[in-house]
């Protein structure tokens, strides 16, 4: 097992059996024998927003990290943590997996889905400057999203 995945392993079993994971980043990189950065990378990359986590961060010598599922009362409490996360622009990426994500937590209806991922498409924004096509996506995918919890 590589050393990202052993990461990632400690960390999820951590969500698991607390729900949530507080650690401290030197301390875990010391535990698992890698550098800080590497911590941050596992982090960065498997445990973001879009696959449905909330990372909170605090330094200095107090600091920690904390990781918990973005697992909230209602359907409608994820999708506005969704909607709170995108901000003013949004990739076709980052919008996919947003909508995956939601689809595979059962929180949008397989036949939206697809309808919500081929509006995201790069291609229906080609005719716009590239600046501009993350914005509009960001707000045609709000909107998108905001009618789900609206129905």
């Amino acid at each position: 097992m590589n050393i990202s995945n052993t990461i990632a392993k400690l960390i999820m079993d951590m969500l698991e059996a607390d729900g949530c994971a507080e650690m401290q980043r030197n301390e875990l990189a010391q535990t698992v024998g890698c550098v800080p950065s590497q911590i941050n990378y596992v982090i960065a990359s498997r445990f973001t927003p879009e696959q449905g986590y909330i990372v909170e961060s605090r330094r200095g010598g107090g600091g920690y990290i904390r990781i918990t599922r973005a697992n909230h009362s209602s359907p409608g409490a994820l999708v506005m943590h969704v909607i709170n996360h995108i901000g003013a622009e949004i990739d076709e990426k980052t919008a996919r997996a947003h909508i995956i994500n939601l689809a595979n937590a059962d929180i949008i209806p397989m036949q939206t889905a697809k309808i919500m991922l081929a509006a995201v498409l790069d291609s229906c924004y080609r005719e716009l400057s590239v600046q501009l096509r993350d914005r509009v996506r960001a707000a045609v995918f709000k909107q998108m999203l905001l009618q789900t919890i609206n129905r």
